[in-house]
């Protein structure tokens, strides 16, 4: 769970700087920057995409828009590094980015209703997702907004996330089997 919760930022912080060095030339465009980035960014949405899964016991719903979403970052990334894939249609393109962010402040709100993370988590995930709408240039901040939020989640990485604790329990409806 560590690597996924840290290893997803980390990564787009990579993309991030490595997307503003592409940039100092006055275009973001081909290059070794450009490239090594796009390749942070591709690792970056597959873990992303890994925690969303490990996640979704929490809800499927939400894990379901953060995996769809992810994917379709990952379309698009392949797309940019490789001339060979065609490009996803208009709403797709707009739909993929808001199913990845709703889908994890979901899972993340979640966890926070139950007190499995601290109420903060979400919001520095939230300020971090309004950063990259903002400007690709605070891509770096807002990644490290993304890894202070995510980081809560490696508190409880020795628990196994499949076994219910007590305070879990409070939350599962009791049925009465006769």
């Amino acid at each position: 769970m560590k690597l996924l919760t840290i290893g997803g930022p980390l990564f787009l912080l990579a993309y991030g700087l490595l997307r503003l060095v592409a940039g100092l030339d006055g275009s973001h465009g081909s290059g070794w920057a450009w490239n090594l980035g796009h390749t942070c960014f591709l690792v970056a949405f597959l873990l992303f995409a890994a925690l969303a899964w490990r996640l979704r016991r929490v809800s499927a719903l939400a894990a379901t828009g953060a995996l769809v979403g992810s994917a379709a970052f990952v379309w698009v990334i392949l797309g940019d590094l490789s001339d060979d894939l065609p490009g996803l249609p208009d709403p797709v393109m707009i739909a993929g980015p808001l199913l990845f962010q709703v889908g994890m402040l979901a899972l993340l709100a979640m966890l926070a209703v139950r007190r499995d993370v601290p109420v903060w988590s979400p919001v520095l995930v939230l300020a971090g997702f309004v950063l990259f709408m903002v400007d690709l240039d605070l891509l770096p901040l807002g990644a490290v907004l993304l890894l202070g939020g995510l980081s809560a989640l490696t508190r409880g990485a020795g628990r196994d996330p499949h076994r219910p604790d007590a305070r879990e329990a409070r939350w599962v409806p009791h049925r009465d089997v006769s």
